[in-house]
């Protein structure tokens, strides 16, 4: 133990009893009795210690003294007549010859540390250094230092090694937007904050190292989701020479089960984890990153757009079959709203009972009720619940209605597991939205699968890329890919959305100038860490677990950021502020 302690407040049990001990820590309650009696709890990072105070010169130090000051008792350890069996000090008091104050806590708190998770974000965000204080904030934090050492400890047993990349580096398409660094040496030139390590992770394959992993900073000026952090977030970042796909998943399913098992709650899949393709994942689950735990699948039942019934005429439909339904019109009516408020979809249901469609859109079936049973092989008690919409469109909210009644129905789903699956066969290209024009569907970096032929030949919808997501209870963890390595089918690829050799050389020179020299087939993968930690304590929002968050908006509240600099400070790095013109 460290000199100005001779325990810790989680340490002291009967054995110690009759010893003269130093314990420091916060004063969390001063619970007093008498004129001279009190009962002080000191807390410190271990735990918490009951100190009785017994003289009146004493009670008066401390009486005067705010919750959350930071003291030093002195004192002798004694066993306690009232045993507590809900701490592993709880057989013992200390009895102090001596209170110092080491630290005064001066305000008044602006909540009780204890109830910290009861009052608003924000205020916990202002104050972040006290909620931190509140053990089950602080434990959050702890687990994730363990399970960043555990996946350290793993990759380093596979051989990895762990190399740090820059933090200032150039701007590069990522997909999102960058936080640009002004220089003061370069004027009117910007570093950028890497959004990954993607290209240095691969400039170290081309460099000869084979395989590399860090814990890796990632900075994106994106908006806050509940399982997305703004500003900045970390990946086990990771990439292997000589290595195909398979060779990522090997590795993959080796380190995350242990970890998973040791770290959470439910048991962990085992490897291999199911590989689903991405066109597969669409028909069946609504989404590119289906929750497995769910057991119900989408069907298709477009056969039947021309019942009739005027929001199927045309449409693509797809259904979720509840293979016993005991619930009420009520549930199914607060179901359908708060669908139709998440998706701007209408979801349709019907039943079948003693053989007979009830309810919902049963009428427009019942024509062709026998094909519907048989198509859907439907028992009596089951429900049919569906969504219609135009082609493609009709995936998202066909998923968001299989999670909602997978949620909902217990039968449907098995909750207390850890389910991985791939999903793999991503298209390489896809029209943009906005453009209108040939884009990368995910990484640009991607082997198109079939090579340089494919990128010749192929329709460019219909090229698939080396590309994989992993995926663990309908979360996203994890993109990766087997990079495109080659610098002929590198500016093919590019020459497709429209850059010339030109512009790849300017974008990418490092890449291009690296793989011109003899470069390996190297694959890789970052899985999120927050995202991973998120999952194994159980927390719907990320920011729970990452020491100091900034809040939903993208402010850090306790530091003041982002906050306005100086006029030298813009002047140093050749900035001026842009004024908005009133209206």
């Amino acid at each position: 133990m460290v000199q100005s302690r001779t325990h810790n407040c989680n340490e002291l049990n009967e054995k110690n009893a009759g010893e003269r001990v130093r314990i420091v820590g916060w004063m969390q309650n001063l619970r007093e009795v008498s004129n001279s009696l009190a009962f002080l709890v000191l807390r410190d990072f271990y735990g918490i210690t009951q100190v009785v105070v017994e003289d009146a010169e004493t009670l008066q130090k401390v009486r005067a003294v705010k919750r959350e000051s930071t003291l030093a008792v002195e004192g002798t350890v004694r066993l306690r007549s009232s045993v507590n069996p809900n701490i592993p000090t709880g057989k013992i008091e200390v009895v102090p010859d001596s209170v110092e104050v080491l630290g005064l806590c001066t305000e008044n708190l602006p909540f009780e540390i204890e109830k910290s998770l009861e009052v608003s974000e924000d205020m916990r965000l202002s104050y972040r250094f006290l909620d931190l204080r509140n053990p089950k904030v602080k434990n959050k934090i702890i687990m994730r230092s363990k399970i960043v050492a555990a996946l350290r400890a793993a990759m380093t047993e596979q051989g990895f090694i762990e190399i740090t990349t820059p933090i200032l580096t150039c701007s590069s398409p990522e997909g999102a937007r960058d936080y640009l660094v002004p220089s003061r040496i370069y004027p009117g030139k910007f570093y950028a904050l890497p959004q990954a390590p993607q290209q240095f992770k691969q400039l170290l394959m081309a460099s000869g190292f084979d395989r590399y992993f860090q814990i890796a900073p990632c900075f994106r000026d994106e908006d806050a989701r509940a399982d997305r952090s703004p500003g900045e977030f970390y990946q086990l970042d990771m990439e292997m020479a000589f290595a195909t796909q398979e060779d990522i998943f090997a590795v993959l399913e080796e380190v995350l089960p242990p970890i998973f098992s040791k770290f959470g709650k439910y048991p962990a899949a085992k490897g291999p984890f199911r590989r689903i393709s991405y066109r597969e994942a669409l028909e069946k689950y609504g989404s590119d990153k289906p929750d497995l735990r769910i057991k119900a699948v989408l069907e298709d039942l477009t056969d039947f757009n021309d019942v009739g019934f005027a929001p199927f005429e045309g449409k693509t439909i797809k259904a979720i079959v509840v293979p016993v339904f005991d619930k009420t019109r009520k549930f199914i009516d607060t179901l359908a709203a708060d669908f139709e408020k998440n998706t701007g979809s209408k979801m349709f249901w019907c039943k079948l009972d003693n053989g007979e469609l009830t309810g919902g859109v049963a009428k427009f079936l019942a024509p062709r009720k026998d094909e519907f049973i048989e198509k859907l092989h439907l028992a009596n008690g089951s429900a049919v619940f569906m969504v219609a919409e135009n082609g493609n469109a009709v995936y998202k909210p066909a998923g968001v209605m299989r999670n909602m009644l997978g949620n909902a129905i217990e039968s449907l789903s098995e909750k207390n597991k850890y389910e991985f699956c791939w999903i793999v066969d991503f298209p390489m290209y896809e029209i943009g939205e906005e453009s209108g024009q040939l884009e990368f569907c995910h990484n640009p970096f991607s082997m198109p699968q079939g090579g340089m032929e494919a990128l010749e030949k192929q329709n460019p919808l219909e090229i698939l890329a080396y590309q994989y997501d992993l995926v663990c209870n309908g979360i996203e963890l994890s993109s990766g890919a087997v990079r495109n390595h080659s610098p002929e089918i590198m500016l093919k690829a590019f020459d497709m959305v429209g850059l010339t050799k030109e512009d790849v050389i300017a974008k990418f020179p490092a890449l291009y100038h690296a793989f011109s020299f003899g470069a390996p087939p190297h694959a890789g993968i970052a899985p999120g860490v927050d995202r991973m930690v998120m999952i194994l304590l159980d927390e719907p929002n990320i920011r729970e677990i990452i020491p100091f968050p900034m809040n939903k908006n993208a402010k850090d509240l306790m530091m003041n950021a982002p906050a306005e600099v100086s006029e030298k400070q813009l002047d140093d790095v050749h900035i001026r502020i842009k004024q908005e013109k009133q209206a």
